[in-house]
């Protein structure tokens, strides 16, 4: 049927899908965590901007393969906002380190945070959903590759950015 142009609406991993809206205002697209998964996520942000390859199904539109996925923009705003309840004060957390390639050990989208451990390092690494959101992430797959930026917080180390896997980081050519 050809390409579409778009915005994620929403997208549930736990469901195992969501849908795009097309900008040619035509009827929102199915997308399945299996063709989410092919090009190398396993979720994604509302308002995260799409180009998918479409089929007409029995359902109506279902994406079949995503060509080009562009992540929403950092906010600062939001990603200062902290983890009071933690506290956090992203404010005062500053890295001169590089983006550095990371595998998700686990992630609880309930309670908001999870851990990271950074190629070749056993440490684990502190993930705020407050952080992750503000780099246009829904959620993290437990053994997902990402690319991460670290600090020390007040209780060790800390993610203040977080990549997709294929995002320009330092991964060790």
């Amino acid at each position: 049927m050809g390409s579409k142009t778009g915005s994620v609406k929403w997208f549930d991993s736990t469901k195992g899908f969501g849908f795009v809206t097309d900008d040619a205002g035509g009827r929102d697209i199915l997308l399945h965590a299996n063709v989410l998964r092919n090009y190398g996520h396993s979720s994604v942000v509302e308002g995260a901007r799409i180009v998918v390859e479409v089929a007409e199904s029995a359902r109506g539109l279902q994406a079949l393969e995503i060509l080009d996925l562009e992540l929403p923009e950092a906010s600062e705003d939001v990603v200062l906002r902290g983890v009071p309840e933690l506290g956090i004060d992203l404010t005062t957390l500053k890295s001169n380190e590089p983006l550095t390639p990371a595998r998700v050990k686990w992630f609880d989208k309930i309670k908001g945070f999870g851990f990271v451990n950074l190629f070749g390092n056993s440490e684990d690494v502190f993930v705020h959903m407050e952080v992750l959101r503000a780099y246009g992430m829904a959620e993290l797959a437990q053994g997902e590759a990402i690319c991460v930026r670290t600090a020390d917080g007040p209780r060790g180390r800390m993610a203040i950015e977080i990549r997709a896997w294929d995002f320009e980081c330092d991964k060790g050519s």
